[in-house]
């Protein structure tokens, strides 16, 4: 559910317990959060929980209600040549010089007709991707030209292309202080070219040449995934979240925790196993119907 509250757009989250947070954080900060707290209570039926944080590099606590840490990837950007030479290894500049010796040509992009083509084309690769049915499989071109014009307005398209076929790409969204990956993906079948690091490595470059100081790549993560972050300069920034009450459900939950969900209440190890067994339940799954298809 979605509401506007003080000027702002927030989503409203939750059936037992209803929690309120801005829809665009990653772009937009809560200013005044008294008296956005004053609105909410006002509402009938109100929610039961505000949370919000502080956007990079806003890392230090600025206000005295319940809070803990939510970490993000974030590369601080100096400049190309000090990303290539300090940042990553020798792995990450070897793939990056081999997906040019190969042929990949990273560029910034329209996004037209042509473009949602291949887009479509790299998301109907495969059903499965890290582990986890794949949001945007199946989608026709009307649905994905919709989504994903929303925000053109504040992002820059980023194509890999060998020849004139579309193997990878990156929105990268501009929110002032830092820039962020909001979408990264690349053809499985291309997966030797090493489309994704030459991706990140263009963002960087488009990044120090506008001046912005961070580079983020969502939240901060294990598995392959975090692996990948951490192998192209991502380190792990903590930024303070907050969770105010706005109702005596909302305080219960607050002092149990409880607002963590399932995977906030289980030890991180124990997470991290049941999502090795999807991950790898999904992908049997995947080469099953592969060979029956065959």
């Amino acid at each position: 559910m979605r509401m506007q509250v003080n000027g702002k757009s927030f989503l409203i989250q939750g059936r037992f317990v209803r929690i309120a947070r801005l829809e665009q954080e990653w772009y937009d900060d809560l200013e005044e959060p008294e008296a956005i707290i004053t609105s909410l209570r006002s509402l009938d039926p109100s929610p039961d929980i505000l949370t919000f944080w502080q956007r990079l590099p806003d890392v230090a606590p600025r206000y005295k209600y319940p809070m803990e840490r939510d970490a993000i990837a974030a590369l601080p950007i100096k400049s190309y040549s000090f990303w290539f030479a300090k940042e990553v290894g020798s792995e990450i500049r070897n793939k990056v010089r081999k997906a040019e010796k190969k042929g990949v040509v990273v560029r910034s992009t329209e996004f037209d007709d042509s473009f949602v083509e291949g887009m479509r084309s790299i998301f109907n690769e495969t059903p499965i991707r890290q582990g986890k049915r794949f949001w945007h499989y199946g989608k026709d071109f009307q649905t994905l030209k919709s989504e994903f014009s929303r925000f053109l307005f504040r992002e820059e398209i980023l194509g890999a292309y060998v020849n004139d076929e579309l193997i990878g790409f990156i929105m990268l969204a501009f929110a002032g202080s830092y820039a962020v990956l909001g979408q990264i993906i690349s053809k499985i079948a291309h997966r030797d070219k090493a489309p994704n690091n030459v991706l990140v490595a263009k963002a960087v470059e488009r990044c120090a040449e506008k001046g912005i100081p961070y580079l983020v790549y969502a939240k901060w993560d294990d598995g392959s995934l975090g692996d990948f972050k951490r192998h192209n300069g991502f380190e792990r920034v903590d930024l303070p979240r907050y969770f105010v009450p706005l109702s005596a459900k909302g305080r219960i939950f607050i002092r149990l925790k409880l607002y963590r969900g399932f995977g906030g209440v289980i030890p991180g190890p124990v997470l991290r196993r049941v999502k090795d067994a999807r991950r790898r339940f999904m992908e049997a799954r995947r080469q099953s119907k592969m060979r029956v298809n065959a």
